[in-house]
């Protein structure tokens, strides 16, 4: 290992003692299935969180490039 500079060794030093903790996965299936309407209502709703807002942008693009000229 090459020789560090004491400021840099002090800043390595948090880097060598991290625990990664380990992750339980099970391969049992759930303990309450979600129905086909649970999911596709799920789904539609996390579309819709990301497409409202990026609608919402791209319909008003001409009012924010008017309201940017300082």
């Amino acid at each position: 290992m090459p020789r560090l500079p004491p400021g840099l060794r002090l800043l390595q030093a948090p880097l060598r003692c991290w625990v990664v903790p380990k992750v339980h996965v099970s391969a049992k299936p759930a303990r309450t299935p979600i129905s086909p309407a649970e999911q596709a209502v799920g789904l539609s709703m996390m579309f819709l969180s990301f497409l409202v807002p990026a609608g919402w942008v791209l319909s008003h693009l001409d009012s924010y490039k008017k309201g940017s000229t300082a």
